[in-house]
Order: C-alpha cells, then structure tokens, then sequence
C-alpha cells in the first residue's frame, strides 16, 4: 500500500525531534595513558584502537538510560573489523554492537534522567582489566559530581581462583552462584567482592554494592574517560 506524506508538514516535528534530543546530551574524551595499545569500545558509540596518548571523542545523545565504556586488550583485526581481542571482546567486531566480555573495567553512565541529572559510575561486576579514571571535565559541583578512578595493580594482586588471561574476573563471572550474582535479589559482600573494594572504594564491586558508588552531574555535563590514570 502506497501512502502519499506531507513532506513539508514533517519537517518542524523532525526538526524539534532532533534538537530535543541532543540538546542535552553528552561528549566523552576517551584517552589511552597506557603504555599499550588499547581498543576502546563503547556502547552506543561503536570502538575505536588508540595507541598511547590518543583520544577519541563521542557524542552521546541524551536520555540514555544504560550505557557503558570499555577498553579491550590484545586484539586483532583484519580489514573489515572482525577479529578478536583477549579481554572485552565483543563479538570479534572493532566497532563494538553489543556489550564486551568479561573481564572488563566498565565505566558505565546514564544521562538526563530524572530532574535532567546524569548518574555515572565505574563498576568491577564484569571483573577487572586496566585501571581507568571516570570524571566530568569542568570543576566538581559537589561531592557527587566528581572524578571517580580504579587504578590499583588488581591484575597484579588478582586471586588465583579469579585470574584470567589479561585481566581479574569478578566472583559472579567465574562461580555463577546466587551468593555472588545476585540472581534472587539478596547478597552481601562476600570475601571476592572485598578484594576490589578495597582496591577500588569508588567502585562497584557487585550487584547489590551500597548507592554511594553513584556519582550524580547535572545533565548536559561532558566528561572524560582514562585508560591508565
């Protein structure tokens, strides 16, 4: 069925559409500090390789309610971007569709939310593979909106039974048992999940960690993410 539309009467609307929609929104600086090469990825956003000092910056619309940014290690790829990486994988793309395999340091973000405020925060539920540094890029409004980071040598210090090729896993990743997934809604820290909050108190370090590892920016806010603070 053929249906005759009004072009012109479209155009205020989609217009309107498009202005509402990133006129709040957000810009990350994705830099690598590491003295390797790292694949950043992002979901949305795609992935991008950064060699040591180089950035590479996304527009994020606003009203994303889950989103994340990640970096993957020892990967290949061939010409058409499909290939494979030791830690964050996702799905042998470059540019990333999904979300990356464990383990994966997250710093994970959702904008203009309620009262038009971003919630952000670095979580360790995916386990652990470069330190990273998660802050906005103007001056701290408050004690929620600040700079967060997880920086510690976890890979160094992981525990035999969370080690990993290139990375630490988190407990949940390796064990799958309510106790440290919190499938049925109730847990509480465990000996596992001990070992990266003490490493990292900014941090999530599992699924029912306490709220104050929410940090709080007013929407429209840009910010920063690093590989290797």
């Amino acid at each position: 069925m053929t249906v005759i539309v009004n072009k012109s009467f479209l155009v205020f609307p989609v217009l309107l559409a498009i202005t509402f929609t990133f006129a709040h929104g957000a810009r990350f600086d994705v830099t690598n500090r590491c003295p390797y090469t790292v694949w950043a990825a992002a979901m949305p956003g795609g992935g991008q390789k950064l060699d040591p000092c180089q950035t590479w910056t996304l527009e994020v619309a606003a009203g994303r309610t889950r989103a994340r940014i990640w970096g993957r290690t020892n990967c290949s790829f061939d010409g058409s971007g499909r290939g494979r990486c030791q830690t964050g994988d996702c799905g042998g793309l470059l540019r990333c569709q999904a979300y990356g395999t464990p383990p994966n340091t997250l710093a994970e973000f959702a904008l203009n939310q309620n009262k038009n405020l971003d919630f952000f925060d670095i979580s360790l539920i995916d386990g652990f593979n470069i330190p990273l540094d998660f802050s906005p890029t103007a001056c701290p409004t408050s004690k929620r909106c600040r700079g967060i980071r997880c920086a510690a040598d976890i890979n160094g210090q992981c525990l035999n039974e969370l080690r990993a090729p290139g990375g630490c896993n988190n407990a949940c990743t390796v064990f799958r048992t309510d106790q440290f997934c919190c499938n049925s809604g109730k847990c509480g820290p465990t000996t596992y999940s001990r070992f990266f909050k003490t490493r990292c108190p900014d941090a999530y370090s599992y699924p029912k960690d306490d709220a104050i590892n929410t940090f709080i920016c007013p929407g429209g806010t840009s910010y920063k993410v690093v590989f290797c603070p």
